[in-house]
């Protein structure tokens, strides 16, 4: 395993910079969580020990094992973001992966990851339990599917250094076990992992040092041990246990018409090539109820929201009732739209719009991926009323595409609420966040759904996540299994 050493380094662009030049020791036979809030400089750490980001000043990273420095084909570094490097084929827009006639010449998981290499790693295929989605075709992945498969590339070659970003991002707990039981394998064979965290609960049992980063500063490094039981240190870096906020004073608006049942689904099935992904699932869902829709990655979560959001044809082929209106029966895509304010990962994934972030929150009254219309001062207003509530407004005028994931995140979730949709269906909402602002989050949902005239369908992999006026849970079961 590598030493990493940075000594007074200052990167290169004055967008990057440190609050103070860096000064960082890592000892050999470590493994490393950098761990702080969204937006500290944790990715901008990541790119300069890679040697992504040049140093203006400083000594270089030095990233050595034994005597001998370490050649950058050694060092593999994964991010959520790189599934738009993974085929050249990639789709246009997110529902596409909903339309089987427009995705059927998109490559399978095999090919992307090559026959070869799946034969040849066959016990990394067996330990991250993903030889059930080689045949899959890419767009058809689930989160966390993709997130492993992700993994699967990043180890290929065995590198010496490992840096992944967030890489419980979309899994389930079975998987998120798989994933460490793989981590501490490899470290075992030899191969040094740096983590990129955002919530002390994901450092695992192999990780030694940990580098809590805050406000483009690094602390420099700490044992885990030591860090793990520095309460003030966590609060500092996350904030206190009690969040403030205040929603904005927009009364809710009336409804454009009454409706008895968001949602009713009968024997409702869901077919893509061979693969049988929805079969005889029955759900109604009432204006006011609350859900909770869980089930292990792959089982079918998105496809269902699929047909509720109005995305995905095939809704037209089953007995599908949307706010008291029967699907094909001459409601327009737009209107069901109009009710719903929705969050999930493939949406997060396609919206590539270089707008500010303030436009990526106006676009949720047009209900598109990217801002096609503008809008007016009470919308502009009121967009930016939300950001506030949710700490985002300092992002406002940033470019959605330069800022971290997790403000890309938060920014996507205030999105939702601009408005005031009387449907909140929220696919793993709090995914990407940082513990403090994963509980400004859900402070803000559990308050705005405390309205007997708001229903919720609520997905997540973390029990501890859902809102406490969540009453009923669906759990979609893969089939076959």
């Amino acid at each position: 395993m590598a030493k990493i050493t940075l000594r007074d380094a200052v990167p290169g662009h004055p967008d990057y910079r440190f609050s103070e030049p860096i000064n960082l020791d890592i000892p050999k036979d470590n493994n490393v969580a950098i761990i702080g809030p969204n937006g500290a400089g944790k990715s901008v750490l990541v790119d300069i020990i890679i040697g992504s980001k040049l140093c203006r000043k400083g000594s270089l990273v030095s990233i050595t094992d034994g005597d001998v420095e370490l050649p950058s084909d050694q060092i593999k570094y994964m991010s959520f973001r790189d599934i738009y490097s993974m085929a050249d084929n990639k789709p246009t827009y997110y529902q596409q992966r909903w339309n089987a006639t427009e995705n059927e010449e998109t490559p399978m998981v095999i090919d992307i990851l090559g026959s070869e290499n799946c034969k040849r790693h066959a016990d990394l295929i067996e330990s991250l339990a993903i030889g059930g989605i080689l045949e899959k075709r890419l767009i058809l992945l689930s989160s966390g599917e993709t997130r492993k498969m992700q993994i699967f590339r990043a180890l290929l070659g065995m590198p010496k250094l490992i840096v992944i970003d967030n890489p419980y991002i979309g899994l389930d707990a079975e998987s998120r076990d798989v994933v460490n039981e793989l981590l501490k394998k490899i470290s075992a064979e030899g191969i040094q992992v740096i983590l990129v965290l955002c919530n002390p609960a994901d450092i695992p049992p192999m990780v030694q040092t940990v580098v809590p980063v805050e406000k483009m500063c690094c602390l420099g490094a700490v044992p885990t041990d030591k860090f793990m039981v520095d309460k003030q240190l966590h609060e500092r870096l996350f904030g206190a246990a009690d969040p403030q906020f205040t929603l904005p004073t927009t009364t809710a608006r009336q409804l454009e018409r009454p409706y008895e049942n968001a949602v009713i689904m009968n024997k409702v099935n869901v077919r893509y090539f061979t693969k049988q992904i929805l079969k005889d699932l029955d759900w109604t869902v009432r204006r006011g109820e609350k859900w909770a829709l869980l089930g292990r990655n792959g089982c079918g979560k998105s496809t269902l929201l699929s047909l509720v959001c109005g995305d995905n044809p095939q809704a037209y082929a089953n007995d599908i009732t949307l706010f008291d209106c029967k699907r094909g029966t001459g409601e327009s895509i737009w209107e069901i739209k109009s009710h719903i304010g929705y969050l999930s990962p493939d949406m997060h994934t396609y919206y590539q719009a270089d707008i500010p972030c303030i436009d990526v929150v106006a676009s949720g009254f047009f209900d598109t991926v990217g801002l096609y219309r503008k809008p007016n001062d009470e919308q502009r207003k009121l967009a930016m009323e939300w950001m506030k509530s949710f700490g985002a407004e300092h992002l406002a005028n940033r470019s959605f595409l330069t800022v971290s994931y997790g403000e890309q995140r938060l920014v996507m979730l205030t999105r939702v609420f601009v408005k005031t949709p009387s449907l909140l269906i929220l696919d793993e909402p709090l995914h990407g966040l940082d513990i403090g602002k994963k509980r400004l989050a859900k402070a803000i949902i559990e308050q705005y759904c405390s309205s007997p005239e708001v229903t919720l369908i609520y997905v997540t992999h973390y029990r501890h996540e859902i809102p406490s006026c969540v009453t009923q849970e669906k759990t979609l079961v893969k089939i076959g299994e």
